[in-house]
């Protein structure tokens, strides 16, 4: 990323502002905001991002790339902690609670009413500053014009780290643990002076165990609807950018934001992973914040620019590469689409033969294939939300094929090009009343490396509802359809295109109860693909980005280095595999507080042979702060076990004060399982 110095007007910075809500608490403020030739502030739109990660320590340097950048620009830019977070009072419970979304109200009230703003109001975020995003602009404050949401979801339940096609994210346990660890973290006592300690053993005392009320809704009811924008896609009144990463765990709520909305809208999806675009990994990083100050400007500020005249859709189209857990950059290039979906039809209809992807349009004859997959497979899939660190992109998927059912189509004669969503049209029978169905699409080079270009999963009891699932009937026939998570990929010349299907997909998915047995009826199964003809491209319109550029990052010196493993292990005496994952980003010193940063994560997740019961996740956190003599440490660790019947959770909060322990807390229950 190249750094700027130099901005079109000159950034005043309020390193601490509170921000009053009308319950009395306050909530601590990070304010960048342009001048004039002569120091005076200049009224101007205020673009706030609104999330939990502490402004002052955790998302300090990559605020300090974005935000001065963007208020150089004109803009007054706003980083607030939530409630009961970073140097917020109050708790923070659980994710995008009512209360969060008035707080947000309420803050863009402030904003609009101080006399360096002019009235008009943005909001932009990745992740969950994403989410609320989309969440506060459906409830049409008075001051907000236009919102940008980057890797966020317009559903909560079907798309999001906790379930995917009725299925249990390993994610689910490995976020809400991320979670555990932030929460119980303190705010800075040269912020918020004495009342530092009495704040932190409130949180300590009153944050909660999230993990416990995400598996306590199995299903998709009333606690996944609210803040789902899907429920009423209407509600939303501005224009709205929406931008993912193929390798991120969000990409396909771009395509439904695109075909739902009925506001200016456009969309975007690199080559990244959970990272903002002019940080993007796998790069190429794109010049993202001058894409951002055309959009503010043209909506917030009514400047006539071409912001609009953009492809509703930017993809980035790429190339095949060997299988690889990471890649510097992904080869490829940018295509446009003028709408989405698409005006004309793009689906080829595959039937599956024995074994094979038969041509379009082939009569296949009828017969039926089983599989019955062990609980390996999976142990290569990389995680649901790629973060790019350590590497946790998908291996060479010929190490899950072994145990699965696999149809290869033919040998192809000229390069063929997806975007879109494929889906498996499956005719199926299962063993057992409660099942699941992962489906894989891989590229396969002539030397027989597979790479996964995208999959999806399904839990079968969910066939008619995700809000009433039902048990299935064992050797009945069931119409399945699987979707894959959408993807731009092109297959060159001499490549395969392989469909692979398993009944289990650990550790990214939670298993079913007991070892399952699909029956698969060909000649009434196929594979559909939503073929795009690069004869008909779109690049009259010319997507070019500029360099990712932004103001220069906080500076911050490595006190010690960090640790990154992702290791795969089998037993062969117990028969006890694992996935053994470390986070650790070191110790890190803030140089303009003088504040030291010390954060580790450990994930395993293990299972025994093919003992489904077996399966368990157990993850642990340590975060520390130090600064002079003040120094605190939490320590946190999630566990969740089952059996054919039951999830069962235990946690753990221990927290220091120098080496003393001023805190300790443990959880122990039991979560019945509901047809998962």
């Amino acid at each position: 990323m190249r750094e700027v110095g130099a901005l079109p007007q000159r950034v005043h910075e309020d390193e601490h502002v509170w921000i009053p809500m009308s319950d009395g608490v306050r909530l601590a403020a990070r304010i960048w905001r342009p001048l004039s030739t002569d120091d005076e502030p200049v009224p101007a739109p205020a673009i706030l991002e609104f999330i939990p990660y502490r402004r002052r320590d955790l998302t300090a340097q990559r605020d300090s790339i974005h935000h001065p950048y963007l208020a150089g620009h004109g803009y007054a830019c706003i980083r607030v902690d939530l409630r009961g977070s970073g140097d917020s009072e109050g708790i923070l419970t659980d994710e995008y609670l009512e209360r969060e979304l008035r707080d947000a109200e309420e803050v863009l009230a402030w904003l609009a009413e101080q006399p360096w703003c002019s009235g008009r109001t943005g909001m932009m975020g990745i992740s969950w500053g994403g989410f609320n995003a989309l969440q506060v602009a459906a409830r049409r404050p008075a001051s907000l014009g236009a919102i940008v949401t980057v890797a966020s979801t317009d559903d909560r339940y079907s798309d999001d780290v906790h379930y995917m096609g009725g299925c249990l994210l390993s994610d689910n346990l490995s976020w809400a643990s991320t979670m555990f660890a932030y929460t119980s973290c303190p705010p800075d006592p040269m912020l918020v002076g004495e009342r530092w300690r009495d704040m932190w053993h409130e949180r300590l005392a009153h944050s909660g165990l999230w993990l416990e009320e995400w598996l306590r809704h199995q299903r998709r009811d009333d606690y996944w609807k609210h803040g789902s924008v899907c429920e009423d896609f209407a509600a939303i009144n501005c224009p709205v950018l929406a931008v993912s990463g193929w390798a991120d765990g969000y990409s396909n709520a771009v395509f439904r934001l695109l075909a739902r909305l009925e506001v200016p809208r456009l969309g975007m999806i690199g080559p990244w992973s959970h990272k903002y675009p002019h940080l993007g990994q796998p790069g190429p990083a794109i010049g993202f914040l001058q894409e951002l100050v055309r959009w503010w400007d043209h909506w917030l500020k009514d400047v006539d620019n071409d912001v609009m005249a953009s492809p509703m859709l930017r993809a980035w189209m790429q190339d095949s590469v060997p299988p690889s857990t990471a890649y510097a950059e992904r080869p490829g290039r940018w295509v446009g689409e003028k709408s989405w979906p698409p005006l004309d039809e793009r689906s080829s209809r595959r039937p599956l033969a024995r074994h094979r992807i038969a041509p379009a349009g082939s009569e296949i004859e009828g017969e039926a294939l089983t599989i019955e997959s062990p609980l390996s497979v999976g142990q290569f899939a990389g995680k649901w939300c790629s973060y790019n660190a350590p590497p946790d992109l998908p291996y060479d998927q010929r190490e899950e094929d072994g145990g699965s059912l696999v149809f290869d189509g033919d040998v192809l004669p000229e390069r063929l090009e997806i975007l879109g969503a494929p889906v498996v049209d499956l005719s199926l029978a299962a063993s057992s009343p409660t099942a699941m169905v992962a489906a894989r699409l891989s590229d396969v080079a002539p030397d027989g490396g597979a790479t996964r270009v995208t999959y999806g999963l399904l839990n079968l009891t969910h066939l008619d509802s995700h809000e009433s699932p039902q048990p299935l009937v064992p050797g009945h026939k069931y119409r399945a359809r699987v979707a894959l998570n959408g993807v731009a990929h092109s297959f060159p010349a001499g490549h395969k295109l392989r469909l692979s299907l398993s009944t289990s997909y650990w550790p990214l998915a939670w298993p079913p109860p007991e070892p399952i047995r699909l029956t698969i009826f060909l000649g009434e199964s196929a594979l559909d693909i939503p073929v795009r003809d690069p004869a008909a491209e779109e690049d009259e319109h010319a997507i070019i980005f500029g360099d990712a550029e932004g103001t220069p990052p906080l500076a911050t010196t490595q006190l010690r280095p960090g640790e990154q493993r992702w290791e795969v292990s089998r037993d062969l005496v117990t028969y006890r595999s694992a996935l053994n994952v470390v986070k650790d980003l070191g110790t890190i010193r803030f140089d303009d507080i003088a504040l030291d940063v010390t954060r580790r994560a450990e994930e395993r997740y293990s299972w025994e042979g093919n003992r489904f019961d077996s399966a368990q996740g157990d993850v642990s956190w340590v975060m520390a702060f130090a600064r002079g003599d003040w120094t605190v440490r939490t320590e946190t660790r999630t566990e969740l076990s089952c059996t054919e019947t039951d999830f069962h959770l235990h946690a753990q909060l221990d927290a220091y004060e120098g080496e003393e322990r001023i805190y300790a807390r443990n959880w122990s229950t039991t979560v019945p399982r509901d047809h998962l």
